[in-house]
């Protein structure tokens, strides 16, 4: 008798303990521009985003919030793990189509950490972080056509190779890094063309995708796909995924994570029917409203779940907006996707890696306010270990710092120092309002390094759009963050040696 007493003691005081831990929601969109957000570019962003603002009205914004890298993978990974992507294999640049899982099956995710304290995990959305194919060499011949070269008609070669390998699961996903659950599509313009559950794919592709799809910002690499794949579909299956998961685990019992990284607005820009033309300027920026309207689906079914007050949700971007979907058209039209800010997607400067961070947390945050101190997304590890009363291992989140202080009102610094780098791997330093960048140009897909060796000094507290370089003025100041910057690569072990001065080096012309 006394044994089970002491047992139903226990559970009260499991159950008591998950009660009081939040619920937590990280919505990542993909290549969305700071000033995308109508909240954050007021007067020269004209793509309503009435969603994404109600969340900022509710929660608390951040002004100078920051990804690891300008492009897709890196930033996944520091999100994910709260360490520097620069601190693994990838160097520049982003997984590539096939690649090996960056993600080391030992390394602590927020999905781990928060499954070991009785959380219920899911994913849903784009993952980009490697899976382990099972694919042979003469297979992978068979699944992706050389670049540039046009798909063939697939043949019976082509489809016993795909039953092969779709038939199987597919290890090194989100499964294995601490999700429950995934749902998604991996990379929406890659192949396979079709939905992934858990660790397999959700029917067996039985033909190449249609050329018409691979053309206007569409998918990018032909391969096999369902038949009948539509691109528009993506984002509200997403969504609807993402609602039924919410709805589902409001009623468990048990706190639950959701990670949801959108596919949107990144290309394929492929907007739904209802979508076409709202925003009277281009298709991407149709796009970011279809993008905004799927949050404010999730943000619905959060709150008609009952689980809102108990929430915290997070919503931020990957990198800037691409200058490739028409961005100088739509700044002829009076809408600015950087806002403020220099450059675009995969830049060192800010337009790379500035991005929109809302956080909304009833009870805690207040309401309205906004917060123009230095962080970091790797910041959120730290920042969910507070807040489950949990001590990170040494091993783990070592680019992360809370965010707590912030999120409790305060105005004092809690990072001193914060790395972004280019797609190039073009690593730029922040120390307060000052910003080196250890080499010429942005490091992105239009701008150029030059010739001659030095790099560029900003001062963003009186010069945001990084137009005055102080590089040759203060070279004491110069010879400081570089300073930093080699401690900071140093503090903590990195699996591959990390050339960060490469780029200051003199360019041959």
């Amino acid at each position: 008798m006394k044994l089970l007493s002491l047992l139903f003691v226990l559970f009260l005081s499991f159950v008591a303990g998950a009660a009081d831990k939040p619920n937590i929601i990280i919505i990542l969109a993909d290549d969305l521009g700071y000033g995308d957000v109508q909240c954050n570019n007021p007067e020269r962003g004209k793509i309503p985003t009435p969603n994404i603002d109600l969340l900022a009205a509710q929660g608390m914004r951040f002004t100078d919030a920051h990804t690891s890298s300008g492009v897709c993978s890196p930033t996944r990974y520091a999100l994910l793990t709260g360490r520097y992507h620069w601190r693994t294999r990838l160097q520049a640049g982003i997984v590539q189509y096939l690649e090996k899982p960056l993600i080391a099956p030992d390394r602590l995710t927020l999905a781990s950490l928060a499954k070991q304290h009785g959380y219920r995990t899911a994913m849903v959305g784009k993952w980009h972080l490697g899976w382990d194919w099972d694919v042979t060499p003469e297979q992978r011949a068979l699944i992706a056509p050389p670049r540039g070269q046009k798909a063939p008609e697939a043949t019976e070669a082509h489809r016993a190779a795909w039953r092969d390998i779709y038939a199987k699961p597919i290890g090194g996903g989100p499964t294995t890094r601490g999700f429950d659950s995934y749902f998604g599509t991996d990379v929406p313009n890659w192949p396979p063309y079709c939905f992934i559950r858990d660790d397999r794919t959700e029917g067996i592709p039985s033909e190449f995708l249609p050329a018409s799809k691979l053309v206007k910002n569409q998918a990018s690499i032909p391969g096999p796909a369902l038949a009948g794949w539509h691109l528009e579909g993506i984002l509200p299956a997403l969504a609807k995924q993402a609602c039924g998961f919410i709805e589902d685990a409001a009623k468990g019992g048990k706190p639950f994570f959701l990670y949801m990284p959108l596919t949107a607005p990144h290309t394929p820009i492929a907007v739904s029917p209802e979508w076409r033309g709202k925003s009277g300027l281009n298709d991407y920026a149709d796009f970011v409203m279809e993008t905004d309207a799927m949050v404010g689906l999730v943000l619905a079914a959060l709150e008609k779940s009952g689980a809102a007050k108990n929430t915290l949700v997070v919503f931020t971007s990957d990198n800037g907006c691409a200058p490739y979907i028409g961005a100088k058209e739509l700044e002829a039209k009076g809408h600015f996707p950087s806002g403020p800010l220099r450059g675009y997607k995969a830049d060192a400067w800010e337009g790379g890696h500035r991005v929109p961070f809302i956080v909304r947390w009833p009870g805690e945050v207040k309401p309205g306010t906004r917060c123009d101190a230095l962080l970091q997304q790797s910041d959120l590890m730290a920042t969910f270990a507070e807040v489950l009363g949990a001590k990170l291992p040494a091993n783990s989140g070592e680019d992360s710092v809370s965010m707590m202080p912030l999120l409790r009102g305060g105005d004092a610094p809690v990072r001193e120092f914060a790395i972004s780098h280019a797609s190039s791997g073009l690593p730029s330093l922040r120390k307060g309002s000052w910003k080196i960048i250890f080499g010429q140009g942005g490091g992105g897909f239009g701008s150029k390094a030059g010739t001659a060796p030095g790099g560029q000094l900003y001062d963003l507290a009186s010069d945001l759009g990084e137009t005055k370089n102080f590089w040759t003025e203060k070279p004491e100041l110069v010879a400081e963050l570089t300073a930093a910057m080699g401690r900071i690569v140093a503090a903590h072990p990195n699996d591959v040696p990390v050339n960060w001065r490469r780029f200051l080096e003199p360019k041959s012309k």
